[in-house]
């Protein structure tokens, strides 16, 4: 699907899937063996216009069409001058769902990367963008062979899971 996506987007992906991006992602989070997403499935541009949201959710940890367990996702922000006010920030909240433990403002050039031991994230309030702004973008989901597992799992790491809302 990448062929449709115009050359800066397709440049990004491909730097987020190199061998270099790879080496440093598991050496930041301790991990190895990861892959990038090999067919976008999930990855690829994110954007939200004004009133758009993102309800609170844990990502599904089991690929079945690849065979393969989702390990982290890493996210790029694409939106130069964006402002506090015009909301969008990426939270990460407890398993419990009890409290924010960040919030991240989706400015241009900010990478975000989470490893996806069934942490809840989103962006839970409408957008206040201006006309003609949106929230943008460029996901890469990373998987491994095996489930690795996270404190946060409680043991339940090897467990296949669909989104939890």
């Amino acid at each position: 699907r990448d062929w449709r996506m115009p050359p800066a987007t397709r440049e990004l992906l491909g730097q987020l899937r190199s061998a270099g991006f790879l080496f440093f992602l598991e050496k930041a989070l301790g991990m190895s063996g990861l892959i990038a997403d090999p067919g976008t499935f999930g990855s690829g541009v994110h954007n939200a216009l004004s009133g758009g949201y993102l309800r609170l959710h844990s990502d599904i940890n089991y690929a079945k069409t690849q065979g393969l367990h989702r390990s982290v996702i890493v996210m790029v922000y694409l939106n130069p001058d964006w402002e506090e006010s015009f909301g969008g920030h990426l939270e990460l909240w407890s398993r419990n769902l009890t409290s924010c433990a960040l919030r991240v403002l989706p400015t241009l050039g900010r990478v975000v990367g989470i490893a996806n031991g069934m942490s809840y994230h989103g962006y839970p309030h409408p957008l206040r963008a201006p006309p003609g702004r949106s929230r943008r973008g460029v996901a890469m989901y990373y998987y491994t062979a095996k489930p690795v597992h996270h404190a946060e799992c409680s043991g339940a790491c090897e467990r296949r899971t669909s989104t939890a809302w």
